[in-house]
């Protein structure tokens, strides 16, 4: 079998959803899952790639479910903003005690703790091979951290917006539920909205679409997955501009 062909990426946002921070615990931050991912982010940037990171919330606290129970939408969206800056703290922890430079900037400033969000620095801290942490989603209530990683993707300028997820890949259906869902290896970004597939919001698929950015979506609960498919291999979806054979 020969190897896959691939574009080689000079630089790429990875999206980690907050619920894989938890690995096998109920809720909250599992150290040996964030010390796991800091150690494939590290892999990484040894091999040259320029990444930045957004980490959601959800492990934590999640806007749309406490909405659910009544909170004024809002609130609820801010709230699950900071959660987002706590995961981001415990990343970069991770990620300076095994030697990766890192910095942490929040669309909503909170100067003690982290840096405010300006595109430029963000760029430059890029250039001189720290991994930047992109925190806070965008700063509003209303717009989830898929929507913040594809605009942060596209004013980096990424190659590509890489989605860790706790599946290896995009369904027809939820896996977890449906064993007969089916598994694509390639989607366009129409294919996603049409079908209505949960991978991402369709804001963000719009956005990466508007911008011609693939989406890559892979498990990133196994070591080393995020460096196997950055080169080309493991198991994966990609979503761009080519429809599905």
């Amino acid at each position: 079998m020969s190897e896959p062909q691939h574009k080689p990426y000079r630089r790429v946002l990875l999206k980690v959803s907050g619920e894989v921070l938890m690995g096998d615990t109920p809720y909250g931050i599992d150290t040996k899952t964030v010390e796991s991912v800091a150690e494939d982010i590290r892999e990484i940037v040894q091999s040259g790639v320029e990444l930045c990171l957004v980490i959601g919330g959800g492990n934590i606290f999640r806007g749309m479910a406490g909405a659910a129970k009544g909170m004024e939408r809002s609130s609820a969206d801010y709230m699950g903003m900071l959660a987002t800056v706590m995961n981001a703290l415990a990343m970069q922890d991770a990620l300076e005690r095994i030697g990766v430079s890192t910095r942490v900037q929040s669309a909503i400033p909170m100067a003690t703790v982290c840096e405010p969000y300006i595109r430029r620095r963000a760029q430059r801290h890029l250039e001189k091979g720290r991994v930047v942490i992109f925190a806070a989603g965008t700063g509003n209530p209303f717009f989830t951290t898929d929507t913040a990683a594809a605009l942060r993707a596209a004013e980096m300028q990424c190659d590509a917006l890489f989605k860790g997820t706790s599946v290896d890949g995009i369904y027809s259906a939820d896996p977890k539920k449906d064993p007969a869902a089916k598994r694509y290896d390639k989607l366009s970004y129409m294919d996603v909205l049409a079908q209505d597939l949960k991978v991402m919001d369709a804001s963000a698929v719009a956005l990466m679409r508007d911008n011609n950015i693939p989406i890559v979506v892979f498990s990133i609960k196994g070591r080393g997955n995020l460096l196997n498919v950055l080169r080309g291999g493991g198991v994966h979806t990609v979503v761009s501009t080519e429809r599905a054979a």
